[in-house]
């Protein structure tokens, strides 16, 4: 079974949550409108996992697999930085003894910096944090 046939045989366990998937890649779609889409693909070498358009690149499957859920899970939550309705900016941030942390940031170089800033906190709810799931057990 490869890494993505993992991830479908995992999700049947929600079956009002709507996603897309191919041979090499998966993209599990927000439930609400203030979720964020989660997404796995599985390069040559590697396995890049996204949040709307932050993405880090594992090298182990477990790593990239414990990241996907986590971006499915309520201790995860994406920081989302706008110029009018440009998103240019995501930073992930991770629950830490109640407190928010931030773990990691992706943007882009070229936005429109004359429109109004705005910020938006996206998360998804899909595995309860509080319920003592291991991360990679979607």
């Amino acid at each position: 079974m490869n890494t993505i046939e993992k991830v479908k045989a995992k999700l049947q366990k929600y079956p009002h949550v709507k996603y897309e998937s191919d041979r090499n890649s998966i993209s599990v779609f927000p439930t609400s409108g203030d979720g964020f889409t989660v997404s796995l693909t599985i390069n040559p070498d590697s396995y890049t996992v996204s949040f709307n358009s932050w993405h880090e690149d594992f090298q182990s499957e477990d790593e990239a697999l414990n990241c996907f859920a986590f971006g499915l899970s309520s201790d995860c939550r994406l920081k989302e930085y706008r110029r009018g309705n440009f998103a240019y900016k995501w930073t992930v941030e991770s629950k830490e003894h109640e407190k928010w942390a931030e773990d990691g940031t992706t943007g882009l170089f070229l936005f429109p910096f004359w429109m109004r800033k705005d910020v938006r906190y996206l998360h998804n709810d899909l595995i309860d944090a509080e319920s003592g799931a291991d991360n990679g057990d979607i």
